[in-house]
């Protein structure tokens, strides 16, 4: 089963995670972004606060940023801060495993190296060029909008 057929990537939030990335965004950035006017903090604020994840956390293609991005903008809106409730602890990282869950289920891996095989270039900090032959090669623009049909679908829930 391909990821397309079990995430839709037709809405709202799977357009904006994609059109983010091809403007600039690494993964982490483009989920968070798409999310940006459910966030309510400065754009520059919220690139800064996932510029980091980037190429599977500072390129090392661990953690795929999509599923960064996902946790997040999961935490900054249905986040606890009430360090004493194990129980909404507890919800919250259940809701972060299901995401991921459906992640892994969809794409085989929840690690950036893994998710671009072949693609993933030399190792190193400096990031590729970002040219045709770069979006062509990887799978990032279908990884962030899967991310972001995710947690769309998952924050729907909540309404």
């Amino acid at each position: 089963m391909t990821a397309e057929k079990t995430i839709p990537l037709d809405g709202v939030k799977a357009k904006e995670a994609e059109r983010c990335f091809k403007s600039g965004c690494n993964c982490c950035q483009a989920v968070v972004m798409a999310f940006a006017p459910e966030l309510g903090l400065p754009e520059e604020t919220l690139l800064r606060l996932s510029s980091s994840f980037g190429g599977g956390v500072g390129r090392m293609r661990e953690i795929c940023g999509a599923v960064s991005g996902m946790a997040i903008v999961l935490g900054l809106l249905r986040g606890y801060s009430d360090l004493q409730d194990k129980g909404l602890k507890a919800a919250h990282y259940d809701r972060m495993q299901g995401l991921c869950s459906r992640f892994l289920e969809a794409n085989g891996s929840l690690r950036c190296g893994e998710l671009l095989g072949e693609a993933q270039g030399p190792k190193g900090p400096v990031p590729g060029d970002r040219t045709p032959q770069y979006y062509q090669e990887r799978p990032c623009p279908r990884l962030v909008a899967q991310a972001a049909a995710l947690l769309e679908e998952e924050l729907a829930r909540d309404e």
